[in-house]
């Protein structure tokens, strides 16, 4: 991704990521401006030579992880609730005509939950933890209603946008949609409380009153190794733990209220 100008910025994928371009180029068509946190609005796309292109708006502000340390605890709490929100914005938005987004969730499901031990162990998971995934999952494996949303699906300070601007820090982008997609909307908590929550006391329970839900904190954790980008071993040298523990207080570590 390279910048334009103040206003533009042009997103390339490569000939072999069509899906990808897809993907984020019908995100952002849907999605334009329905948002209390603003998102890049679709300029131009198409294709040049063997290379797919993306020009959209350029975001101001910085990535919330860059700036997280300099933002009051109360203020935290306020683009939490912002970001819960917007969620609730986000999966209200018709899903009619996505085709480039729509998956067999059910099958993605059980293809995730069938290899989840496996692609834990190839990522280096340590026995202690890796040895309780199958149980836990057995116990925990997340309900599933029918309803089907849009996802962002990696909603984390890396692609939320802030600034200090009147006195207040404010949410000034949400960015990234490649990896968006349809399907259950619990799905989009695990990356709210990994990577924007982080284990801070009250900033995921905050998100999740803003949304208007109530989440088991161990069906959010099933939905964290079911994740198709989930790395438990790298969250755990992320976020807070004790060394000694259970998935399941581990679960209430990062996703309780």
């Amino acid at each position: 991704m390279f910048a334009v100008d103040d206003t533009c910025v042009i997103k390339l994928f490569p000939p072999d990521e069509p899906a990808h371009f897809e993907t984020e180029r019908t995100a952002l068509a849907r999605i334009d401006g329905s948002l209390s946190i603003p998102t890049p609005r679709l300029i131009e796309s198409g294709q040049i030579d063997e290379w797919y292109f993306i020009a959209m708006t350029r975001m101001t502000g910085e990535t919330l992880s860059r700036v997280w340390h300099a933002i009051p605890p109360g203020e935290r709490v306020a683009l939490a609730r912002r970001v819960g929100k917007a969620l609730t914005e986000l999966h209200s938005i018709s899903i009619d005509d996505c085709a480039a987004l729509v998956v067999d969730w059910h099958a993605f499901m059980r293809q995730q939950r069938d290899t989840v031990t496996a692609r834990q162990a190839a990522k280096g998971l340590a026995p202690q933890w890796l040895d309780q995934v199958d149980d836990f999952l057995d116990r925990w494996m997340p309900h599933d209603d029918g309803r089907r949303v849009l996802l962002h699906t990696e909603v984390m300070r890396e692609h939320l946008l802030a600034e200090h601007r009147d006195g207040a820090w404010r949410l000034t982008g949400l960015v990234d949609f490649e990896p968006a997609m349809i399907g259950a909307p619990e799905y989009e908590f695990a990356s709210v409380g990994l990577f924007v929550g982080c284990a801070e006391p009250g900033l995921f329970a905050t998100a999740l009153d803003a949304y208007g839900i109530e989440l088991e904190p161990e069906r959010t954790m099933a939905y964290a190794l079911l994740h198709r980008y989930s790395h438990l071993r790298w969250y755990l040298e992320r976020l807070p733990h004790d060394s000694n523990t259970t998935l399941e207080s581990l679960a209430h570590r990062w996703f309780g209220c």
